[in-house]
């Protein structure tokens, strides 16, 4: 036998409409009353009609959030911290939310595919983590269809993307001082005395790449560092995707191109892993004859031999704001936007020459 709104009423002694209320979130009613009508639709193991109270209430209890590698710690972290603040009081099932991670592999058609469905189901809000594609027609499509979601009534959050550029849609964004945490990585390099610095930076495409290695070429610039011309410059960067595998390689050309580095900055902390098992295998001891640094302070950073300099972002602060954003429990930033700040932590990887 089905078991109805009414049954759930007449169990907790109170009006259909109450239970309404309580379920659907988009009325207060008092924490006694409430939690009353909760008790009995899980005795009764109500199941409240999903599609159709989303048609009712425009968005459902689903949250969308889009990353590039799932596996990847930078996004896991951001993921998990999201998911962690998207319960309790406000959806409609007695408060509780589902998350839906959608892992694009960094492909901008997945992200938009992604949007799409999300659209349909609709969602009560969208979380879109890292860094965004530089293609105009990208963005352009992407502009497009977070305005619709929003129009929609779906909450829309950036967490560690820049803002959207000639978008009118509605959306808070939490981005990452990229640019500053990579000139000062650079810039603490320089103060040790190194001068012939590599750097092995992440896929040419991303903002992300762009902004860590603007930073330090700045920080070289500003020094009047040796390798602060484009040429040398373009000849001590390699290119190449956030990983492992990418770190090693990319290492490997860098010391062919130029054996007399002193120091290597790697895009994030997994390409540095690489970089020092290139270093490693080429009989290289760092940081005595070389320096290594990497970026975002990952947790297994600080359990390399020797423990990584690196700089930190606060992924899991990060992505517990965005939560609280998606699920309004928190206003969004003045301007919807806040630049949050990135730390240098200078460990054993880093430190001769000082000549």
């Amino acid at each position: 036998m089905t078991v109805t709104l009414a049954d759930v009423a007449a169990r907790a002694q109170v009006s259909p409409a109450t239970v309404s209320r309580v379920l659907n979130g988009n009325y207060p009613v008092a924490a006694a009353t409430r939690e009353r009508v909760l008790r009995a639709v899980n005795d009764l193991d109500y199941v409240l009609n999903g599609p159709a109270s989303s048609l009712a209430a425009a968005t459902s209890d689903l949250v969308g959030i889009l990353v590039n590698d799932i596996a990847d710690p930078f996004f896991g972290i951001m993921a998990g911290a999201v998911q962690s603040e998207i319960g309790g009081p406000g959806g409609r099932a007695g408060g509780e939310r589902m998350a839906v991670v959608c892992n694009t592999g960094g492909s901008p058609e997945r992200e938009l595919t992604y949007l799409t469905l999300l659209q349909r189901q609709r969602a009560a809000a969208v979380v879109l983590t890292g860094g965004a594609l530089e293609d105009p027609a990208h963005a352009a499509a992407m502009s497009a269809k977070l305005a619709r979601l929003a129009d929609a009534g779906t909450r829309i959050v950036l967490c560690g993307r820049p803002p959207l550029e000639d978008s009118d849609a509605a959306v808070a964004t939490l981005t990452f001082d990229n640019r500053n945490g990579g000139r000062r990585l650079t810039e603490h390099l320089l103060t040790l005395g190194h001068r012939r610095i590599g750097y092995v930076a992440g896929p040419m495409e991303r903002t992300t790449t762009r902004h860590r290695l603007e930073g330090h070429r700045d920080a070289l610039a500003a020094a009047g560092a040796g390798n602060a011309g484009n040429a040398d410059q373009d000849e001590l960067t390699v290119h190449g995707p956030y990983t492992r595998r990418s770190g090693y390689e990319a290492t490997l050309e860098l010391l062919r191109r130029a054996p007399d580095l002193t120091a290597i900055v790697a895009a994030n902390d997994t390409v540095a892993l690489g970089a020092s098992a290139a270093l490693r295998e080429r009989g290289l001891r760092i940081p005595e004859d070389i320096s290594v640094a990497g970026f975002d302070d990952l947790p297994f950073s600080v359990d390399a031999v020797p423990a990584l300099t690196t700089v930190r972002l606060p992924l899991h602060e990060a992505g517990a704001r965005a939560g609280r954003l998606a699920t309004g429990a928190e206003e969004a930033p003045p301007g919807g936007v806040a630049t949050i700040a990135a730390e240098l932590m200078v460990r054993g990887s880093t430190a001769p020459p000082c000549r």
